[in-house]
Formats: structure tokens, sequence, C-alpha cells
């Protein structure tokens, strides 16, 4: 495994999604394949709390229909699947993803499957995909709700900068919850 992170096409996929590599792991484009670690880590009632659109229970097809979209040539996300393969580790660590906005910005989002949590593994990912910037953004944005401090301490540890407090609709909550927005800005 190449110890830099470099982007490289991927020819496996089915879109223009690039492949990119980290130090323990590659974040790849979702495969029909990697539906049932998905689900399995999705299902996890820690997992779906720590996000703004993941439902608990984790309704059946769900994760087809995310892989699907993903898939898509119109999408406005890419998804990466954190695939430690290479390094001898679990074929699915997390997902990490990139959405679209306007302006030339993103807003990444990520989560690590909790057999493999407090291991750097998001701080990876999330330095491994803005190093690699595939969307050629000027600006990604992030958040963290304020009851998971780990997930905010991954983005001030890629550079990203405190811009204020706000609020998320949390789906697997059915609850607005309280976040800590940040903003990495391209030189």
């Amino acid at each position: 495994m190449m110890h830099n992170t470099i982007a490289m096409r991927d020819q496996a996929a089915t879109n223009d999604q690039i492949t990119i590599e980290a130090e323990r792991f590659v974040l790849r484009p979702l495969r029909r394949s990697d539906a049932g670690l998905v689900a399995m880590y999705a299902g996890d009632e820690r997992i779906a709390r720590g996000t703004r659109a993941m439902p608990h229970p984790l309704p059946p097809g769900s994760v087809e229909a995310m892989i699907d979209r993903a898939s898509a040539a119109e999408r406005t996300e890419d998804i990466w699947i954190l695939d430690g393969t290479a390094d001898g580790n679990a074929e699915a660590l997390g997902l990490i993803s990139l959405n679209r906005m306007d302006r030339q910005q993103d807003e990444v989002f990520y989560w690590i499957a909790p057999a493999f949590w407090n291991t750097g593994l998001a701080t990876e990912a999330v330095r491994a995909l803005i190093a690699a910037n595939p969307h050629d953004a000027h600006q990604i944005f992030a958040e963290a709700f304020q009851d998971n401090p780990i997930s905010a301490r991954v983005l001030t540890n890629n550079g990203f900068d405190y811009l204020g407090d706000a609020e998320a609709f949390s789906v697997a909550r059915n609850a607005n919850v309280a976040t800590w927005t940040y903003m990495k800005k391209y030189a």
C-alpha cells in the first residue's frame, strides 16, 4: 500500500468516481456486493444516531437504494467505502461521502463501524479525501453533533475551522440535534 494519498481511476466503478489510496485502506466507490456489510453496520443504532439521514431501524432495501443512487450519473453525492482488504483489514471499515453544493463547495459526511472506533480511521479518511479533492472544491463544510466530540476532533485534526453552533434534524433520533459547524478552505 502506498503511504501517500493519491487518486487514481477505478476501472471497476460504474461511474466516474475515483478511488483514493490512504495509508491503511482505500476509499473506493460502493459496489452492490457491499450491501450486506454496510447494512449490518448501518443497522447499528449508534451509527444511525450519529447521522442526519439514517433511520433506525434501517428499512429493508435502503442500503441497496443508496448504492443505486451513488452509482447514478446524475448524482450530487459521491460515497466511498473504506476498504482495508489490501492492508489485511476488513473490507468495510466505514463510509465517507461528499455532497456537491453550489459555488464549488462540498459537504463531507462519514461514519466508522463501531468495531473500528478510536483507531484514527475517520481522521485518515477525511485527510485522504480532502487531499484528493475529487470535486475540485474551494471549500468543504462539515458538522458534528455536539454529543459527539470525537467527530469534531476528526475535523479540527484535518484543519477545519469552527464556524458556529447550529441544529440538524436526525431521522434516527426524530429530533433536532445541536451541532458544531466547520469549514475547510483550499488555498
